[in-house]
């Protein structure tokens, strides 16, 4: 039986601070986009039943849209791991602990904490929905735990046709930011705070952290491409070659981090994203080497995560200080 440890690895941590990223920036695009006066104090056309200010009901929307991110990517890394692990595509694996491929769990028993994790989601999703008043949300939520099941589960796991990055891209990118933008904006107006969905900001902060979020996979893909070759399951980078992979995730990882420069016409606070560029270097230099494989590759992955991580955090204090 698995310890508690080693379900706390298999959830791969290190992974959450990418379903975070994409939260930060759509909240911030939101918060910075709503009227600064009142204090979101009630306005004629609010709802008389409802007890929550509108600044109150963003917080709370920002909150759920949070766990719902955090949840489906501990589910989807469980499905991962089940998936895989029950296909032998871990059985020679390189990274992380896999509670399925090692043994230290029954697959039923990975299985269910996937389940677990997809209805924690579920529940916050249908928090966020009440808060709205936006019930085609619940739709959007089945999709993405559709999506994060079948990247490695069901017959034809989209993650061994080369879709991973492109699936990636979208849900992680476009619809957790822009989802959370639109859910918080849809909070304050229906309580009567008329507040503009942010389009250029939520969309370019989407797109970026979409970037480098595939570029995360696809490292992680670049170092598998031997065993996952051999196990049939041909992913993006298995089908670019090992070259083309690796180039993809440096032109991947410079587009995300340039892109906020087109918002200096507004503001030269965006300039602050410089700072990511400090951390890109590095990995870059090593997935251009082609030297550099298997083991040598994790670290590429805890670089890209911080890269992550710092595109958010001055991406979104630029859209406040803007």
């Amino acid at each position: 039986m698995a310890t508690a440890a080693q379900w706390v690895a298999g959830s791969r941590p290190r992974t959450l601070p990418m379903a975070v990223a994409p939260v930060l920036i759509g909240a911030t695009a939101a918060a910075a986009a709503a009227p600064a006066t009142q204090d979101f104090a009630y306005v004629a056309g609010a709802w008389a039943s409802d007890f929550l200010s509108p600044g109150t009901a963003m917080v709370l929307t920002a909150v759920l849209a949070l766990i719902v991110s955090l949840a489906l990517q501990v589910g989807v890394n469980y499905a991962n791991d089940y998936s895989d692990g029950i296909r032998g595509t871990d059985d020679a694996r390189v990274g992380p602990m896999r509670l399925t491929g090692s043994g230290a769990a029954q697959p039923r028993q990975v299985k269910r904490a996937a389940f677990a994790s997809f209805g924690v989601a579920a529940l916050a999703g249908l928090g966020i929905v009440l808060l709205t008043g936006q019930w085609w949300l619940i739709g959007a939520g089945a999709l993405c735990v559709l999506a994060a099941w079948w990247y490695t589960g069901g017959s034809k796991p989209y993650g061994y046709m080369g879709l991973g990055e492109i699936m990636v891209f979208i849900f992680f990118g476009l619809v957790a930011t822009l989802g959370t933008t639109y859910a918080m904006v849809a909070a304050a107006t229906v309580r009567g705070v008329s507040t503009e969905f942010p389009v250029a900001e939520a969309l370019i902060g989407a797109v970026s952290h979409g970037l480098i979020a595939s570029a995360l996979l696809m490292a992680n893909n670049v170092r598998d491409i031997p065993t996952d070759r051999e196990s049939g399951k041909i992913t993006l980078a298995v089908r670019l070659g090992d070259q083309h992979a690796r180039l993809s995730y440096v032109l991947m990882v410079g587009l995300a981090v340039v892109l906020p420069l087109g918002l200096l016409g507004q503001s030269l606070w965006f300039l602050l994203v410089a700072i990511s560029w400090l951390l890109c270097a590095g990995p870059a230099r090593i997935m251009l080497n082609p030297g550099q494989t298997g083991p040598q590759l994790i670290k590429v992955l805890q670089l890209t995560g911080l890269i992550g991580i710092a595109f958010a955090l001055t991406y979104s204090t630029a859209l406040l200080l803007a």
